[in-house]
């Protein structure tokens, strides 16, 4: 690979440049957390709505080089968010075309699953910490651990699937990067979707826009609607306890928990 640029950020490094004419892109991921494994990740999907893996070894990916690579985010800015939704729902859907939901996953016992990520209302409510209204943690739990008893059909996710992390290839389309991995139903993907563009909470915290998101994406997905809502409220309180794992100080004007307070009587009423 003949290196033409790097990109240096707090978890990786970032290489873009050609490999025998072919633009790519080297990630090397700096410590072992929720990415080190997302060649992996990325090469289960086969180039299905996600960047294309041409090589991977447990901590670095060479990937395809989308071009101009923009991501989903400034359609949703110019106020096109509805057609930013299609999107990510025709990308979700093309994810998620396999024979069966784990047909083809080498290892799928290894990847993480959304049980595995349960464990952070666990570990929030043990240290005592206040940022988060107990009550608001308890009731997310709750929801969270009744989907993942009650799961159906659970497959290999991308686990962080949002705005940012949809980019636009010229040749290709619109097109995933970045994933988690997370084995869960395909409901659970949603929930990302909601909680971004994380700089402009304004446009996604009404319960009007929520459920014109919801409703369009379990729609195009033939998903379930109250799952979808449930995992969107748990899984906004998890982001705020993980926000808080990851050292910052947050408080009620936090996205995510704005989210979930607006979200939370909305549960199973929509």
């Amino acid at each position: 690979m003949v290196v033409e640029e790097t990109i240096d950020t707090q978890s990786s490094l970032i290489a873009f440049g050609r490999r025998e004419n072919l633009p790519v892109v080297l990630k090397v991921i700096k410590d072992q957390g929720d990415e080190w494994r997302s060649g992996e990740v990325v090469a289960q999907f086969d180039g299905d709505g996600s960047v294309r893996v041409y090589e991977q070894v447990p901590g670095a990916v060479l990937l395809e080089r989308l071009t101009p690579g923009n991501s989903l985010v400034r359609m949703v800015l110019d106020g096109k968010d509805e057609e930013a939704t299609n999107i990510l729902a025709d990308v979700i859907e093309r994810m998620s075309m396999r024979e069966s939901p784990l047909s083809g996953v080498d290892g799928a016992e290894e990847f993480v699953t959304v049980q595995d990520w349960a464990r952070g209302f666990e570990r929030y409510l043990a240290t005592g910490d206040d940022q988060i209204p107990e009550e608001l943690v308890m009731a997310a739990h709750g929801t969270y651990s009744d989907l993942c008893a009650s799961q159906r059909e659970p497959r290999l996710l991308h686990g962080d699937l949002h705005h940012y992390n949809v980019l636009f290839d010229s040749t290709r389309g619109w097109l995933a990067i970045d994933p988690k991995g997370v084995i869960g139903e395909l409901e659970y993907e949603l929930g990302a979707v909601l909680r971004n563009p994380i700089e402009r909470p304004d446009l996604f915290l009404t319960p009007s826009d929520i459920e014109r998101r919801l409703r369009q994406l379990t729609s195009h997905l033939h998903l379930n609607l109250d799952r979808a809502g449930g995992w969107g409220f748990s899984q906004a309180v998890l982001s705020a306890i993980w926000d808080i794992e990851d050292g910052f100080r947050i408080d009620a004007a936090h996205s995510a928990l704005r989210l979930a307070t607006v979200m939370r009587p909305m549960v199973g009423a929509i």
